[in-house]
């Protein structure tokens, strides 16, 4: 009906001869032109109704989804690990066992729509932004941290 303004007919209804049908077969052309006027004139009520109850069900969804959803932000100077992309692909030297973190780095700048740009810890910044969905807090292990201050110390 939201397609072609009125109900289709099914080959059974034509054979049993459903009341529809039957008053359909009596009209004369100038009823049946009537007839289908008005049927499209419901049709763009039914059709706005239609979509109404799309919309709402996509907000419906929506909601249940992002009640699961952790918004990740990062600052500048944050630590961060990098996925390594493409995501399943696996280095042959290790197989399995390959790493899915790479890193770390650091936030050297914040982009509109929650990109960043990443700089490794040797000075270097990365050309090209990654979403922050990839990235993941970097926290230095005890073993790092006491290296660090053996070099100051």
């Amino acid at each position: 009906m939201l397609t072609y303004g009125h109900d289709a007919v099914l080959p059974m209804e034509v054979t049993v001869r459903l009341m529809r049908f039957i008053l359909q077969n009596n009209l004369t052309p100038a009823e049946y032109n009537e007839s289908m006027l008005i049927e499209l004139e419901d049709l763009d009520k039914v059709r706005l109704k239609a979509l109404g109850h799309i919309q709402v069900q996509k907000r419906r969804v929506a909601r249940a989804y992002n009640k699961r959803v952790r918004a990740k932000t990062f600052s500048e100077g944050d630590l961060v690990w990098k996925t390594v992309l493409p995501i399943g692909v696996n280095d042959k030297k290790y197989g399995k066992w390959s790493p899915n973190w790479e890193g770390p780095f650091m936030v050297y700048k914040f982009l509109k729509g929650g990109a960043y740009h990443l700089q490794d810890l040797d000075g270097e910044i990365h050309p090209r932004p990654i979403n922050g969905r990839y990235l993941k807090t970097y926290y230095p292990i005890i073993w790092e941290k006491m290296e660090n201050e053996a070099k100051d110390g």
